[in-house]
């Protein structure tokens, strides 16, 4: 599966941009990095199975 590429920010409500390839292949329970292009805080969240909406 692949990450969604952006998530809200639970701070700001801003959007976080994924830091990996978007296009890298994921497993549930792998560690994906984000960071909020409004308030810079970096968020690490853990994948969840498919069909889990993280918006």
């Amino acid at each position: 599966m692949k990450a969604p590429e952006t998530i809200v920010c639970v701070d700001c409500g801003g959007e976080c941009k994924l830091l990996i390839h978007p296009e890298k292949e994921i497993e549930p329970g792998d560690v994906v990095a984000y960071r909020c292009l409004e308030c810079m805080d970096r968020w690490d969240v853990v994948m969840e199975e498919e069909g889990i909406d993280y918006e």
